[in-house]
Protein backbone atom coordinates (compact mmCIF):
# COMPACT_ATOMS: atom_id res chain seq x y z
CA UNK A 1 0.00 0.00 0.00
CA UNK A 2 1.44 3.32 -1.06
CA UNK A 3 2.17 5.81 1.69
CA UNK A 4 1.33 8.66 -0.69
CA UNK A 5 -2.33 7.69 -0.88
CA UNK A 6 -4.93 9.31 1.28
CA UNK A 7 -7.37 7.33 3.44
CA UNK A 8 -11.00 6.74 2.56
CA UNK A 9 -13.04 6.90 5.76
CA UNK A 10 -16.52 5.34 5.87
CA UNK A 11 -18.24 7.40 8.54
CA UNK A 12 -21.57 6.43 10.10
CA UNK A 13 -23.81 9.43 10.79
CA UNK A 14 -26.96 9.83 12.96
CA UNK A 15 -30.24 8.26 11.81
CA UNK A 16 -32.23 10.99 13.56
CA UNK A 17 -30.80 12.45 16.73
CA UNK A 18 -27.83 14.62 15.73
CA UNK A 19 -25.95 13.66 18.91
CA UNK A 20 -25.72 10.03 17.79
CA UNK A 21 -22.26 10.28 16.25
CA UNK A 22 -18.97 9.14 17.74
CA UNK A 23 -16.21 11.47 18.87
CA UNK A 24 -13.92 9.74 16.39
CA UNK A 25 -16.45 10.34 13.63
CA UNK A 26 -16.49 14.06 14.40
CA UNK A 27 -12.69 14.17 14.47
CA UNK A 28 -12.48 12.52 11.05
CA UNK A 29 -15.12 14.78 9.49
CA UNK A 30 -13.24 17.81 10.78
CA UNK A 31 -9.80 16.68 9.59
CA UNK A 32 -10.26 15.24 6.09
CA UNK A 33 -9.77 17.27 2.93
CA UNK A 34 -13.24 16.52 1.57
CA UNK A 35 -16.54 14.93 2.60
CA UNK A 36 -18.45 12.95 -0.05
CA UNK A 37 -22.10 13.23 1.00
CA UNK A 38 -25.22 11.62 -0.43
CA UNK A 39 -27.11 14.92 -0.05
CA UNK A 40 -24.97 17.94 0.80
CA UNK A 41 -27.98 19.98 1.95
CA UNK A 42 -29.02 17.31 4.41
CA UNK A 43 -25.47 16.74 5.65
CA UNK A 44 -24.92 20.48 6.09
CA UNK A 45 -27.36 20.38 9.01
CA UNK A 46 -25.20 17.80 10.78
CA UNK A 47 -21.93 19.64 10.06
CA UNK A 48 -23.32 22.98 11.22
CA UNK A 49 -24.64 21.36 14.40
CA UNK A 50 -21.12 20.19 15.24
CA UNK A 51 -19.33 23.31 13.86
CA UNK A 52 -17.54 21.37 11.10
CA UNK A 53 -16.58 23.38 8.03
CA UNK A 54 -14.94 20.75 5.83
CA UNK A 55 -15.87 21.15 2.13
CA UNK A 56 -18.43 18.70 0.72
CA UNK A 57 -19.15 17.21 -2.68
CA UNK A 58 -22.30 15.35 -3.70
CA UNK A 59 -21.96 11.58 -4.13
CA UNK A 60 -25.19 9.74 -4.89
CA UNK A 61 -26.67 7.02 -7.09
CA UNK A 62 -27.07 9.36 -10.09
CA UNK A 63 -23.43 10.50 -10.24
CA UNK A 64 -21.72 7.53 -8.56
CA UNK A 65 -19.70 6.37 -11.57
CA UNK A 66 -18.41 9.82 -12.49
CA UNK A 67 -17.70 10.91 -8.91
CA UNK A 68 -15.93 7.65 -8.05
CA UNK A 69 -13.18 8.48 -10.58
CA UNK A 70 -12.98 12.04 -9.24
CA UNK A 71 -12.62 10.88 -5.63
CA UNK A 72 -10.08 8.19 -6.50
CA UNK A 73 -7.90 10.82 -8.17
CA UNK A 74 -7.91 12.86 -4.98
CA UNK A 75 -7.16 9.83 -2.82
CA UNK A 76 -4.22 8.77 -4.97
CA UNK A 77 -2.96 12.38 -4.82
CA UNK A 78 -2.72 12.03 -1.03
CA UNK A 79 -5.98 13.63 0.09
CA UNK A 80 -8.09 11.83 2.70
CA UNK A 81 -11.85 11.71 2.15
CA UNK A 82 -14.84 10.86 4.37
CA UNK A 83 -17.84 9.14 2.79
CA UNK A 84 -21.19 9.72 4.51
CA UNK A 85 -24.79 8.95 3.62
CA UNK A 86 -27.95 10.83 4.56
CA UNK A 87 -28.28 8.74 7.71
CA UNK A 88 -26.64 5.71 9.25
CA UNK A 89 -23.78 3.60 7.92
CA UNK A 90 -22.77 4.23 4.27
CA UNK A 91 -23.25 1.41 1.74
CA UNK A 92 -26.07 -0.17 3.81
CA UNK A 93 -28.84 0.43 1.29
CA UNK A 94 -26.96 3.59 0.29
CA UNK A 95 -24.39 4.54 -2.38
CA UNK A 96 -20.68 3.86 -1.94
CA UNK A 97 -19.97 0.29 -2.99
CA UNK A 98 -18.36 1.29 -6.28
CA UNK A 99 -16.00 3.71 -4.54
CA UNK A 100 -14.99 1.27 -1.81
CA UNK A 101 -14.50 -1.56 -4.30
CA UNK A 102 -12.27 0.48 -6.60
CA UNK A 103 -10.36 2.07 -3.71
CA UNK A 104 -9.60 -1.37 -2.32
CA UNK A 105 -8.47 -2.61 -5.72
CA UNK A 106 -6.21 0.43 -6.07
CA UNK A 107 -4.49 -0.30 -2.75
CA UNK A 108 -6.04 2.68 -0.96
CA UNK A 109 -6.71 2.18 2.73
CA UNK A 110 -10.43 2.11 3.56
CA UNK A 111 -11.14 2.75 7.23
CA UNK A 112 -14.58 2.27 8.82
CA UNK A 113 -15.75 4.67 11.51
CA UNK A 114 -18.64 2.73 13.06
CA UNK A 115 -21.81 4.21 14.46
CA UNK A 116 -25.56 4.37 13.89
CA UNK A 117 -27.33 1.79 11.72
CA UNK A 118 -31.13 1.60 11.64
CA UNK A 119 -31.39 -2.16 11.22
CA UNK A 120 -29.07 -2.85 14.17
CA UNK A 121 -30.81 -0.26 16.36
CA UNK A 122 -34.22 -1.77 15.61
CA UNK A 123 -33.02 -5.35 16.14
CA UNK A 124 -31.37 -4.56 19.47
CA UNK A 125 -34.59 -3.14 20.95
CA UNK A 126 -37.18 -5.38 19.28
CA UNK A 127 -37.18 -8.43 21.50
CA UNK A 128 -36.87 -10.55 18.33
CA UNK A 129 -33.98 -13.05 18.11
CA UNK A 130 -30.64 -11.39 17.33
CA UNK A 131 -28.33 -14.40 16.85
CA UNK A 132 -29.05 -14.78 13.14
CA UNK A 133 -30.72 -12.36 10.73
CA UNK A 134 -31.02 -11.39 7.06
CA UNK A 135 -31.40 -7.86 5.73
CA UNK A 136 -33.33 -7.41 2.47
CA UNK A 137 -33.21 -3.62 2.07
CA UNK A 138 -36.50 -2.44 0.57
CA UNK A 139 -38.79 -5.25 -0.56
CA UNK A 140 -40.37 -5.35 -4.06
CA UNK A 141 -43.15 -2.89 -4.83
CA UNK A 142 -45.84 -5.41 -5.77
CA UNK A 143 -47.88 -7.50 -3.36
CA UNK A 144 -47.18 -10.77 -5.14
CA UNK A 145 -43.42 -10.23 -5.13
CA UNK A 146 -43.43 -9.31 -1.44
CA UNK A 147 -45.42 -12.41 -0.56
CA UNK A 148 -42.92 -14.51 -2.49
CA UNK A 149 -40.13 -13.11 -0.29
CA UNK A 150 -42.12 -13.91 2.85
CA UNK A 151 -42.88 -17.44 1.67
CA UNK A 152 -39.18 -17.97 1.00
CA UNK A 153 -38.28 -16.88 4.52
CA UNK A 154 -40.96 -18.91 6.32
CA UNK A 155 -38.65 -21.87 6.83
CA UNK A 156 -35.48 -19.88 7.51
CA UNK A 157 -34.35 -19.68 11.10
CA UNK A 158 -32.97 -16.15 11.07
CA UNK A 159 -34.90 -12.93 11.67
CA UNK A 160 -35.98 -11.19 8.47
CA UNK A 161 -35.30 -7.43 8.49
CA UNK A 162 -36.22 -4.90 5.83
CA UNK A 163 -37.01 -1.22 5.32
CA UNK A 164 -40.44 0.02 4.32
CA UNK A 165 -41.82 3.40 3.31
CA UNK A 166 -44.84 5.18 4.76
CA UNK A 167 -46.92 4.86 1.58
CA UNK A 168 -46.45 1.06 1.40
CA UNK A 169 -46.43 -0.02 5.06
CA UNK A 170 -50.18 -0.80 5.19
CA UNK A 171 -50.11 -2.97 2.05
CA UNK A 172 -46.93 -4.61 3.28
CA UNK A 173 -48.63 -5.55 6.54
CA UNK A 174 -51.52 -7.06 4.57
CA UNK A 175 -48.98 -9.25 2.79
CA UNK A 176 -47.32 -10.30 6.04
CA UNK A 177 -50.71 -11.34 7.43
CA UNK A 178 -51.53 -13.20 4.22
CA UNK A 179 -48.43 -15.41 4.48
CA UNK A 180 -47.56 -15.80 8.17
CA UNK A 181 -49.67 -17.31 10.91
CA UNK A 182 -51.56 -14.63 12.89
CA UNK A 183 -49.69 -15.71 16.04
CA UNK A 184 -46.23 -15.38 14.47
CA UNK A 185 -44.07 -12.70 16.14
CA UNK A 186 -42.83 -9.55 14.47
CA UNK A 187 -41.75 -6.00 15.25
CA UNK A 188 -42.05 -2.57 13.65
CA UNK A 189 -39.69 0.29 14.48
CA UNK A 190 -40.58 3.72 13.10
CA UNK A 191 -38.81 7.07 13.28
CA UNK A 192 -35.88 5.64 15.26
CA UNK A 193 -34.10 8.16 17.53
CA UNK A 194 -36.52 10.90 16.43
CA UNK A 195 -39.26 12.65 18.39
CA UNK A 196 -41.97 10.12 17.54
CA UNK A 197 -39.87 6.97 17.81
CA UNK A 198 -42.13 3.93 18.18
CA UNK A 199 -41.12 0.28 18.53
CA UNK A 200 -43.93 -2.27 18.63
CA UNK A 201 -43.44 -6.02 19.03
CA UNK A 202 -46.23 -8.58 19.07
CA UNK A 203 -48.08 -11.09 16.94
CA UNK A 204 -48.53 -10.49 13.22
CA UNK A 205 -52.25 -10.06 13.81
CA UNK A 206 -51.79 -7.54 16.64
CA UNK A 207 -49.21 -5.45 14.79
CA UNK A 208 -51.34 -5.49 11.64
CA UNK A 209 -54.36 -4.27 13.60
CA UNK A 210 -52.34 -1.47 15.18
CA UNK A 211 -50.95 -0.24 11.86
CA UNK A 212 -54.39 -0.28 10.25
CA UNK A 213 -56.16 1.44 13.13
CA UNK A 214 -53.63 4.18 13.90
CA UNK A 215 -52.78 6.63 11.09
CA UNK A 216 -49.62 7.67 12.95
CA UNK A 217 -48.34 4.11 12.49
CA UNK A 218 -48.40 4.71 8.74
CA UNK A 219 -46.11 7.74 8.89
CA UNK A 220 -42.33 8.01 8.92
CA UNK A 221 -39.52 5.61 8.09
CA UNK A 222 -39.87 1.96 9.07
CA UNK A 223 -37.70 -1.01 9.93
CA UNK A 224 -39.74 -4.23 9.91
CA UNK A 225 -38.57 -7.42 11.62
CA UNK A 226 -40.20 -10.85 11.32
CA UNK A 227 -39.23 -13.71 13.59
CA UNK A 228 -37.55 -16.65 11.90
CA UNK A 229 -38.64 -20.28 11.83
CA UNK A 230 -38.26 -22.05 15.16
CA UNK A 231 -37.46 -25.73 14.74
CA UNK A 232 -38.39 -26.44 18.35
CA UNK A 233 -42.00 -25.50 17.61
CA UNK A 234 -42.29 -27.62 14.44
CA UNK A 235 -41.77 -31.27 13.68
CA UNK A 236 -38.92 -31.99 11.28
CA UNK A 237 -40.59 -35.09 9.77
CA UNK A 238 -43.74 -33.47 8.44
CA UNK A 239 -46.83 -31.53 9.43
CA UNK A 240 -47.99 -31.32 13.00
CA UNK A 241 -51.26 -33.04 13.88
CA UNK A 242 -53.02 -29.67 14.00
CA UNK A 243 -51.66 -28.56 10.62
CA UNK A 244 -52.59 -31.89 9.05
CA UNK A 245 -56.17 -31.54 10.28
CA UNK A 246 -56.36 -28.04 8.79
CA UNK A 247 -55.20 -29.37 5.43
CA UNK A 248 -57.65 -32.30 5.49
CA UNK A 249 -60.57 -30.01 6.34
CA UNK A 250 -59.73 -27.64 3.51
CA UNK A 251 -59.31 -30.49 1.02
CA UNK A 252 -62.81 -31.63 1.90
CA UNK A 253 -64.19 -28.28 0.80
CA UNK A 254 -62.06 -27.17 -2.16
CA UNK A 255 -59.46 -28.18 -4.74
CA UNK A 256 -55.95 -29.28 -3.77
CA UNK A 257 -54.46 -26.08 -5.16
CA UNK A 258 -56.84 -23.85 -3.18
CA UNK A 259 -56.56 -26.00 -0.06
CA UNK A 260 -52.76 -25.76 -0.12
CA UNK A 261 -52.85 -21.99 -0.69
CA UNK A 262 -55.20 -21.47 2.27
CA UNK A 263 -53.24 -23.91 4.44
CA UNK A 264 -50.02 -21.94 3.86
CA UNK A 265 -51.75 -18.84 5.22
CA UNK A 266 -53.34 -20.61 8.19
CA UNK A 267 -50.45 -22.83 9.31
CA UNK A 268 -47.31 -21.04 8.19
CA UNK A 269 -45.98 -24.32 6.81
CA UNK A 270 -44.11 -24.45 3.52
CA UNK A 271 -46.13 -24.66 0.34
CA UNK A 272 -43.97 -27.56 -0.89
CA UNK A 273 -44.58 -29.65 2.25
CA UNK A 274 -48.31 -28.98 2.22
CA UNK A 275 -48.62 -29.80 -1.48
CA UNK A 276 -46.66 -33.05 -1.12
CA UNK A 277 -48.83 -34.05 1.83
CA UNK A 278 -52.02 -33.14 -0.03
CA UNK A 279 -51.03 -35.32 -2.99
CA UNK A 280 -50.24 -38.21 -0.65
CA UNK A 281 -53.65 -37.85 0.97
CA UNK A 282 -55.34 -37.85 -2.44
CA UNK A 283 -53.50 -40.99 -3.53
CA UNK A 284 -54.44 -42.74 -0.30
CA UNK A 285 -58.17 -42.21 -0.93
Amino acid sequence: MSNTNGILYIVATPIGNLSDISLRGLEVLGSVSLIAAEDTRNSKVLLNHHSIQTPMTAYHEHNEDRKTAFLLDKLTAGESIALISDAGTPLINDPGYSLVEKATQAGIQVMPIPGACAIIAALSASGIATDRFSFEGFLPRTSGARQTVFEDYQKRQGTLIFYESSHRIAKCMDDVLAVYQPTHRMSIARELTKTYETIVTGTVEAVHTLVMSDSNMQRGEFVVLIEGFDKKQHKDDGLSTEDLEVLKTLMGECSVKTAVKLAVQLTGQSKKLLYTTALALNNAD
